[in-house]
């Protein structure tokens, strides 16, 4: 049987889709944190889905930005954990502006020429989750 501890402070995102577990490690930057601890547990039984993944994260919760997981995928369920317990349950939507997790493709937007400039896109239609580089308008649909 696997067991993995409690969690005094950080968050447990749950029902995230089986397999996409390590591509949301990377895209919170997880890895990038001092002293945080962190679980990934792949392809668990889920009435629900089937199969999913789950990520325990041990670390301050204003360390890591959350909003991101909305593009992610808005049906991951974040439960904020303070103390040991359960003290919110996070609903996740679509954020106004995503930076530095789509590339833009245009050849010609400023940022595939300025290597330091943020990758910068804005939701300009939620219904059909449609995103535009700040920059140059060009178009994300979908999904990551």
């Amino acid at each position: 049987m696997l067991n993995i501890s409690g969690i005094h402070e950080g968050y447990v995102l749950d029902h995230i889709k089986a397999g996409m577990s390590l591509q949301i490690y990377h895209d919170l930057k997880l890895d990038q944190l001092d002293h945080c601890t962190t679980a990934i547990i792949m392809n668990a039984k889920s009435n629900k889905m089937g199969f999913k993944d789950i990520i325990k994260v041990e670390c301050p919760i204003e360390a890591v930005d959350l909003d991101i997981l909305g593009f992610i995928d808005h049906n991951i369920t974040v439960n904020i954990i303070k103390g040991d317990e359960i003290v919110e349950k996070r609903a996740l939507t679509l954020p106004k502006e995503v930076k530095n997790v789509i590339k833009c493709k245009n050849p010609r937007c400023i940022t595939s020429i300025e290597q330091e400039l943020d990758q910068i896109f804005i939701l300009t239609d939620p219904v059909e989750e449609v995103y535009r580089c700040k920059y140059c308008e060009e178009k994300f649909r979908g999904q990551k």
